[in-house]
């Protein structure tokens, strides 16, 4: 059956799993599947236990499993997250749909999940195929707004021109935010498209990239990073030698939060400042 959806809002059984009466269920489900994990259990036999446990829907395991992480996984990320008030100047590499369907949810009234180390996560699943909905144009618009105010363009660099996708002819800045989407995933190349159009009407210094996985290379210092160019040739996919520098994801994905030398926690403070109005669920009682 096709994908008809024009929005990227709640599901229909969400003010009834997630209603005020069940949280503190689920909160004591997350507690459980977090000294699980601690404990060294996998991942999927520890969520059917809680799961089981605690009679949760498919649809609430996935809230739970999504909203935590070991004692050992909670440490290292934030031992290794950057504030985002310490992102100035500092080169950026997003893990595209992660951040786009986050904010897209967030505007279209869906529920978002605080998780233990912090992040901001949806319950939102593309499937192999990113259908834009009527959040997708808005949600880029808010990122990119939300990125101006920090300045995290370098100084004019000698002898490398402007790019070409976003940025102003008079900017000689070198772009310093990378977007990876998965090339894999159908309709890619149609949101790398539209990304790019916004970011030049915008002037924003972005480079957008498709790549067979950006899990690898945003979880890789050697591959992480935003291009440095020198000539005019091959920027809308930077697939030949060229240099890059060391950058901070953004991402709230667990195996690249878990392998990422550095991250930032990108979604819940845009949500947190620009979208006030956006239902969070927090299923742990202290977090970072």
């Amino acid at each position: 059956m096709p994908d008809t959806r024009e929005h990227r809002g709640p599901h229909p059984a969400d003010a009834e799993l997630f209603a005020p009466a069940m949280l503190p269920r689920l909160r004591e489900a997350a507690a459980d599947f977090c000294l699980l994990l601690t404990k060294g259990y996998a991942d999927k036999s520890a969520l059917k236990l809680v799961g089981d446990r605690f009679s949760l829907t498919q649809r609430q395991r996935l809230a739970v499993m999504r909203s935590s992480c070991s004692d050992q996984q909670l440490q290292s990320r934030l031992a290794r997250c950057v504030p985002v008030a310490a992102l100035a100047g500092q080169p950026l590499a997003l893990d595209g749909y992660n951040l786009l369907i986050t904010i897209e949810a967030a505007l279209s009234g869906g529920l978002i999940f605080q998780g233990r180390d912090g992040c901001f996560r949806d319950l939102a699943s593309i499937h192999g195929t990113y259908r834009k909905v009527e959040e997708t144009v808005p949600a880029v618009k808010l990122i990119g707004e939300f990125l101006a105010q920090i300045p995290v363009a370098s100084p004019r660099v000698e002898g490398v021109p402007p790019s070409d996708r976003g940025q102003d002819a008079r900017d000689t800045s070198v772009a310093k935010v990378l977007w990876l989407l998965d090339s894999p995933v159908s309709n890619s190349g149609r949101l790398k498209v539209l990304i790019g159009e916004i970011a030049r009407e915008s002037h924003w210094a972005w480079d957008i990239r498709l790549t067979l996985s950006p899990d690898a290379e945003l979880s890789s210092p050697l591959t992480v990073g935003c291009a440095v160019h020198t000539n005019t040739e091959a920027r809308e996919d930077s697939e030949h030698s060229t240099p890059y520098e060391p950058a901070i994801v953004v991402s709230t994905d667990s195996v690249i939060l878990d392998a990422c030398p550095q991250w930032t926690n990108l979604a819940a403070a845009m949500i947190a400042r620009t979208l006030p109005q956006t239902r969070v669920i927090g299923l742990f009682p202290d977090v970072p």
